[in-house]
């Protein structure tokens, strides 16, 4: 049996609430749209690239999104001695150029996993916490990794609209 992604799921987007509750909601819908592109692809439809010379995939933007979350959230912002799981700290993007149709299954579920260790990890933070980005020395919140993350979804969320529409005509997002 060949398997394909889940449905996504459809959290209601927060309107109203402080700060912290605002910025996970965007961050949490952002989440949603990258699965519910992926949703019903096969790993070899996850696998697809948008065009030569690109190594750009869905795969890839789950294995990406994963090591950013990993990266911002538990590395930097809760300090945690862990690790890349695609690339290496040199910035080498396996994440994208090593994608394999047959590991679609675990690299998914490794994406949500990781969503659900990084919500725990800074969930004691407060916005104001800040932390020295290691290569440029400057001074980070909390709140600006939380606008960066939502920057980054934004920005692959539309590299996945390109993605999806390519493997089978699908767009939108209701």
């Amino acid at each position: 049996m060949t398997w394909t992604a889940p449905e996504a799921p459809r959290s209601s987007q927060l309107l109203v609430g402080d700060e912290r509750a605002m910025l996970h909601s965007l961050l949490t819908r952002g989440r949603e749209i990258l699965l519910w592109k992926c949703q019903g692809l096969t790993g070899a439809q996850l696998a697809t690239r948008s065009v030569a010379p690109s190594t750009m995939s869905l795969l890839g933007l789950i294995r990406h999104m994963t090591e950013v979350e990993r990266g911002w959230f538990r590395k930097r912002a809760a300090g945690e001695p862990v690790g890349y799981l695609y690339s290496s700290d040199t910035g080498q993007d396996a994440d994208f150029d090593d994608t394999i149709p047959e590991q679609a299954e675990a690299d998914y579920a490794r994406f949500l996993e990781e969503i659900v260790v990084c919500d725990k990890a800074i969930a004691d933070l407060p916005l104001d916490h800040t932390v020295t980005h290691p290569r440029t020395g400057t001074d980070l919140s909390l709140r600006w990794i939380y606008l960066h993350m939502i920057e980054e979804y934004g920005r692959h969320d539309g590299h996945a609209d390109l993605l999806r529409e390519r493997i089978d005509g699908a767009t939108g997002y209701q």
